[in-house]
């Protein structure tokens, strides 16, 4: 099974050095944008896994429910850095996972629905605790800030660094990053084998209610 982990001698410039400028990458956005970050390549086939698995693997990813357990392990990653750093899969079929910059910032909004979930960018106090939406009571105030997530995939991450004036401790947290980054990567890679040794893809017949107009004896 292919490892994304590496072990860096954090003690040497060189070796952190090393593993940073070596370290796979791919593009933020689209090719064009010329802004590239830390990578590793989630196709199923550089998984170095038996046929079995991988046949079961190019099977499950067409199910909804394969992504479930996967984005858990990215949101957890994204939360663990207060969405500083984030992660997300891009390429044509979304076979890379790339490390992204991003952030929180308040979104303006100060009050909720509890019955219907509608946000309001007004408080109770100013205009009630009846809902626009649902004509409901159930308006309350947001105990704190209400924060929006916001990703910027157009930067790039030490996309032309060399790394030779970074301070050593701010290098080897970079080093740690990128390291918890591949972890993530090896996490991800685990789960999808944990998938393909314990369920099967079966197939169901969904039958979606239409509406259309009739005509009806009056």
């Amino acid at each position: 099974m292919k490892i994304f982990t590496k072990t860096v001698d954090k003690r040497s410039r060189k070796a952190m050095t090393e593993y940073l400028r070596t370290h796979s990458r791919y593009n933020t956005m689209n090719s064009w944008n010329n802004a590239t970050s830390y990578s590793c390549n989630m196709k199923i086939y550089n998984f170095e896994l038996d046929k079995k698995i991988t046949d079961k693997l190019y099977e499950l990813i067409e199910t909804d429910e394969f992504y479930d357990s996967i984005n858990d392990l990215t949101h957890e990653f994204d939360a663990s850095h207060n969405y500083e750093w984030q992660t997300g899969f891009n390429g044509r079929s979304g076979g890379y996972l790339v490390l992204y910059q991003g952030g929180r910032k308040p979104s303006g909004y100060k009050s909720f629905c509890s019955e219907c979930g509608q946000k309001n960018y007004t408080s109770v106090a100013e205009t009630g605790n009846i809902c626009g939406r649902c004509n409901k009571p159930g308006r309350k105030d947001y105990s704190q800030t209400h924060m929006n997530i916001y990703t910027s995939p157009g930067l790039g991450v030490d996309h032309y660094e060399d790394f030779s004036d970074w301070d050593m401790d701010y290098l080897r947290r970079r080093v740690e990053l990128v390291q918890e980054f591949d972890a993530l990567a090896d996490a991800i890679v685990a789960e999808a084998v944990y998938m393909a040794e314990n369920y099967e893809v079966q197939e169901e017949t969904i039958y979606v209610p239409q509406t259309r107009k009739v005509i009806a004896y009056v």
